[in-house]
């Protein structure tokens, strides 16, 4: 069995330099940037967890969040290949490490999948999480007093194509009435919505933990009521991965281990939230104690909805909203972007683990 060799992001390694280029290379969007190679058929071939020798997979981690709770559960020492992670900040500057052949699996939310496929790029989303459907908030800046959703008419709106907040955007628009035309909606790198929102660049902005805890630490601070936002945000996150990766044979079979690890992982942060509090939040990602209990309890218990046709139905509703507001170059199917091999290694790691498949259970 080999022992995982982890990289931290930004300085060690040619892999991780390449995931840093191309995450650079993000920032100037993801506009025209489909490949014209033609697509690689995906694979059919049964799927084993016997993963070779000398086997690796580069994860492209988000606030080294995968790593931490991997780290944390135990998971990370029990993989039997070697991983290295690289960490970005939002679904399109993955994206651009996937097209460059730097990363194989990523973390991201609901989004950055569907304009993977819009995009012409393969990268099947293999597992799946759900938190709190509440877990995203609509920040106001200091100095603004917006209650309602049909007071962001005529407001200035962070937006990050590409991104879950995006959709949160469109959907609660939708829910409001207006159009895309009714507001104006600044585009930014997801990483500068905390600064534009505190600093009053816009007038409101999409926010996940614990960019939200600290934006509530600003004078002046607010947000409207999950009663006014309620069901703008699906709370689904996914594990997706390059179809080159999903194809070949060894790296299948460390993300099939990866999945399952993935699972267990996440399980042991919903039975140990004061560690995963400390350990995560506190010593990782620097916010105070009663802060990181906070976080924890908003996002709720993690939920591992099963690779099937209901999951599939819920992201083609989330295709059809943004394409809706023509935010999408072409319409494209959700069914397109699910590689459903691997939903035996979630049931079986939620069946093993104690986990469930939906909140309500």
């Amino acid at each position: 069995m080999f022992r995982p060799s982890t990289f931290l992001p930004g300085l060690r390694g040619r892999t991780t330099a390449a995931l840093l280029a191309v995450a650079t290379a993000a920032t100037l969007g993801l506009t025209g940037c489909a490949k014209d190679d033609a697509p690689v058929a995906a694979s059919d071939a049964p799927l084993t967890s016997t993963v070779p020798a000398g086997t690796e997979l580069v994860i492209a981690d988000q606030s080294e969040r995968l790593q931490q709770a991997l780290r944390a559960s135990g998971e990370l020492d029990k993989l039997p290949f070697e991983v290295e992670f690289a960490n970005f900040v939002g679904g399109p500057a993955i994206l651009e490490a996937f097209r460059a052949g730097a990363a194989d699996v990523a973390p991201v939310g609901d989004v950055p999948p569907i304009h993977a496929l819009a995009a012409g790029q393969d990268v099947p989303i293999i597992a799946a999480y759900r938190t709190a459907t509440n877990a995203l908030k609509l920040a106001v800046a200091p100095g603004q007093s917006i209650t309602t959703l049909a007071e962001l008419k005529g407001k200035k709106i962070a937006y990050a194509e590409g991104t879950a907040q995006q959709a949160a955007v469109l959907r609660a628009l939708d829910k409001a009435g207006l159009e895309t035309g009714d507001v104006e909606l600044v585009r930014l790198q997801l990483a500068e919505f905390p600064d534009a929102i505190r600093t009053a660049q816009v007038d409101v902005a999409p926010l996940i933990e614990p960019n939200v805890t600290r934006f509530l630490r600003t004078p002046g601070a607010s947000l409207i009521p999950d009663s006014e936002t309620e069901g703008i945000y699906p709370g689904l996150a996914y594990l997706y991965a390059r179809r080159e990766a999903t194809n070949d044979p060894a790296k299948s079979a460390a993300l099939a281990v990866l999945v399952g690890a993935y699972v267990r992982a996440y399980q042991w942060v919903n039975t140990h939230p004061q560690e995963w509090a400390q350990q995560y939040y506190v010593d990782n990602q620097k916010v105070g104690p009663e802060d990181a209990t906070r976080i924890i309890e908003s996002l709720g218990a993690y939920t591992f909805p099963n690779l099937n046709e209901d999951l599939i139905a819920q992201q083609q509703s989330t295709i059809d909203a943004i394409d809706a507001a023509g935010e999408l170059p072409r319409k494209v199917s959700a069914s397109d972007g699910f590689d459903l091999r691997f939903a035996p290694f979630i049931e079986q790691a939620v069946a093993e683990s104690g986990a469930a498949t939906d909140p309500k259970e």
